[in-house]
């Protein structure tokens, strides 16, 4: 049982084997398919998904500090974040080989920190399968560039 207001979770594919898009998770794989995914580190991380390392991402009009918790390349990655007066909670991406590629479980677990927060929170929750579906896309054209 979790404590979270929210939990959230989806799939999608990927037409990669997971451990190569294990990569795709990490805060800079991301760079490659997030439009504006921009992870800054408080402290040069060298190795950018090592559990403990801290990074800041600024997305529509607000700064979030995330965590990586831990990890298991080419299999999972977990992240807790933080959006001050928002949401907070954990990230959790799961991988699992395919015939085609492989799939992506992506679980959400969040909760409210303020009432406008809750307002955002309960629109994401509602556009959570378009969010992941927008993600699948992503990924695909950028392999496909």
């Amino acid at each position: 049982m979790t404590g979270a207001e929210y939990v959230l979770t989806g799939q999608l594919t990927v037409p990669l084997p997971a451990s190569a898009a294990y990569r795709l998770f990490t805060p800079e794989g991301e760079r490659t398919w997030v439009d504006g995914w921009d992870p800054r580190y408080p402290v040069p991380a060298g190795d950018d998904d090592a559990p403990g390392t801290v990074f800041v991402t600024a997305a529509h009009g607000a700064t979030t500090t995330w965590i990586v918790l831990e990890r298991e390349p080419g299999r999972r990655i977990r992240y807790a974040r933080v959006t001050p007066g928002a949401r907070a909670g954990t990230v959790a991406v799961v991988l699992e080989d395919t015939t085609e590629g492989c799939s992506v479980t992506v679980t959400y677990e969040l909760t409210a920190l303020s009432e406008a927060g809750r307002d955002g929170l309960r629109e994401f929750a509602g556009g959570y399968p378009a969010f992941l579906r927008s993600w699948q896309e992503a990924i695909a054209a950028s392999l496909n560039a």
